[in-house]
């Protein structure tokens, strides 16, 4: 409603100009019943009448025109400024939530919100407003009419509206509306899906073995199929039977029965019957707006009720008055996290990066690397402790004056597709092309895209694609760029090469003398050149010290290091 609220008077404007075209589309109708009754009636035929009624009905038609396309052209033009304006404050509030939010969303689930849901609102906002109206109002003046002609028959004409009416609970029985959510379920699944198939696809061709390289996907079609069957069948039968009452062989044939048992017995004038034939095929369009109306108003509420999930969602708390970290010491005190209640990923971790020093964070799968480096620049915030930056709770430190500070690469590296030159100065705009090259040449990428067919001006995603080490190094040389204080590298060399890794790891200790850098080491190289190491096991540290003592100390690092599995009574 907050969204809505702007544009109610347009919404008005469609309904009103939908409503005049509506009665002004009746005029022929009526014209040509009297019509029909002036020129059946005993009698000379009164030409006045005749020509009245042509020309009422010439007239009617010509406004009718006029006014169903203004109505069309405003309800389309609401519907894109309020697709617009869903998509900006979906933008608005994806911009405001916190970063770890996308890290636990699938992309194909977060796509079909802002794409297909905002789209699903179409039918709502540039067609079902006007075309309710008068699909309630044209037959409201219809009856009238037709009750001054005769009550007994309007009320015959009426059945076929009756009859439909009846299997509308049944398009909303609880088991109806469950089949319902277990398609958009479904729906949601097959998207996310089709996103990680293409996106694994040319694993599926090196393999030859998309049917186990991609069961997830396999599965998730079956399951649609499984539930569009349900879903059919649970409805086939009701909207077959709600379209045959309101099909108009079956409205004229209770019509024509009606009628022709009042002629028959003297008490309707034949050409009273006209009208009835002209008009009682519209007294049905409330109950076959509301049939044809019906998937999309559901599909629409649904669409706008994960639009509203979004959009509800509470964005990163903001300080009330933020406070300037003094330096760029980072300091984690007895932090804990989970992702939900029932599981704490972190815990108790006490941990001091000083200025200018690299700190390299170990441990086998799963014991909390990752999550102890996206707090530090802010993508969940600890649900007990705090982590510091220049003595100052981050918390109390606004998101501006945050990312200025701390800067990372993570190991998905998502590329706009723009420029080469912009996807690297996207936080610095204002950066020369001289800055941008010097960064690419820290990242050892400066070769690579001199290769490409418009070297720094290539647009990716179009003109090129990079391989996965080659977009890592080009979110290396963003951040080297960005040259914020703090750095944080979630195995940022992941994909690369080991020439290239070195590369890195060479600019690495170039930089620590004046950053304080946090990195996760995918290869144990790495890790000699830090200035500390810290071991992670089950969300606790473990062991924390220079490399060279760790090693010596034969503990856990070590093990590690040599590759000794976890347990071993080493």
């Amino acid at each position: 409603m907050r969204l809505l609220r702007p544009y109610l008077p347009a919404f008005t404007a469609v309904a009103v100009l939908q409503l005049i075209g509506a009665l002004a589309g009746l005029a022929p109708l009526l014209a040509v019943a009297e019509l029909g009754r002036t020129l059946l009636a005993p009698g000379p035929i009164d030409r006045d009448q005749v020509w009245y009624a042509v020309v009422v009905g010439a007239v009617g038609l010509l406004v009718r025109l006029v006014f169903m396309a203004a109505s069309s052209a405003v309800g389309h033009l609401l519907d894109d400024q309020m697709q617009l304006s869903l998509r900006r404050e979906l933008a608005h509030r994806l911009g405001r939530v916190p970063l770890g939010w996308f890290s636990r969303r699938r992309t194909g689930e977060l796509a079909k919100v802002v794409g297909e849901d905002v789209s699903a609102v179409h039918p709502v906002i540039a067609h079902t407003p006007g075309e309710l109206v008068s699909a309630f109002v044209v037959p409201v003046v219809s009856l009238i009419y037709l009750f001054t002609i005769d009550w007994r028959l309007t009320l015959i004409a009426l059945v076929p509206v009756v009859l439909a009416l009846a299997f509308v609970p049944l398009m909303m029985t609880e088991a109806r509306q469950r089949e319902q959510r277990e398609f958009d379920a479904a729906m949601g699944r097959i998207s996310n899906s089709v996103v990680e198939f293409v996106q694994g696809i040319a694993v599926v061709k090196a393999f030859g073995a998309s049917g186990r390289a991609h069961h997830r996907f396999l599965q998730a079609a079956d399951e649609f199929v499984a539930s569009f069957y349900r879903w059919v069948r649970g409805l086939a039968g009701i909207a077959a039977g709600m379209q045959l009452v309101l099909s108009p062989p079956f409205v004229l044939l209770v019509v024509l029965v009606g009628g022709a048992v009042l002629i028959t017995d003297g008490s309707l004038p034949p050409a009273d019957l006209l009208p009835f034939l002209l008009l009682g095929l519209g007294l049905t369009a409330p109950v076959a707006a509301l049939g044809h109306g019906f998937d999309d108003l559901l599909a629409a509420r649904r669409a706008i009720g994960r639009i509203g999930e979004v959009v509800e969602l509470p964005p990163l708390p903001e300080p009330a008055q933020p406070v300037a970290p003094q330096g760029y010491k980072v300091e984690l005190r007895d932090v804990h996290f989970g992702y939900d209640d029932d599981h704490e990923v972190l815990r108790g971790i006490d941990l001091t990066l000083e200025p200018g020093t690299v700190t390299a964070i170990v441990g086998p799968s799963g014991s909390g690397k990752s999550t102890l480096v996206q707090l530090l620049p802010r993508f969940f915030d600890p649900t007990q402790g705090s982590v510091r930056l220049g003595g100052v709770d981050l918390r109390d430190i606004g998101s501006r004056e945050l990312y200025r500070a701390v800067s990372f690469v993570f190991q998905d590296v998502r590329l706009l597709r723009a420029s080469v030159a912009d996807n690297i100065a996207l936080a610095v705009p204002q950066a020369s092309l001289a800055d941008v090259v010097d960064a690419a040449r820290l990242a050892n990428v400066h070769d690579r895209i001199l290769e490409l067919p418009r070297g720094y001006d290539t647009i990716l995603g179009e003109e090129a694609s990079l391989s996965g080490g080659e977009a890592q190094r080009i979110a290396i040389a963003r951040a080297l760029l960005t040259a914020t204080p703090v750095l944080v590298l979630d195995e940022a060399t992941a994909f690369a090469d080991p020439q290239t890794d070195h590369a890195v790891r060479r600019t690495l200790a170039r930089l620590a003398g004046d950053r304080t850098i946090l990195l996760i080491a995918h290869r144990l190289e790495t890790v000699i050149d830090a200035d500390a190491v810290v071991m992670l096991e089950n969300g606790s540290i473990v062991e924390q010290g220079k490399p060279a003592d760790l090693l010596s100390q034969n503990g856990r690092f070590a093990a590690f290091w040599h590759g000794v599995p976890q347990g071993d009574s080493r």
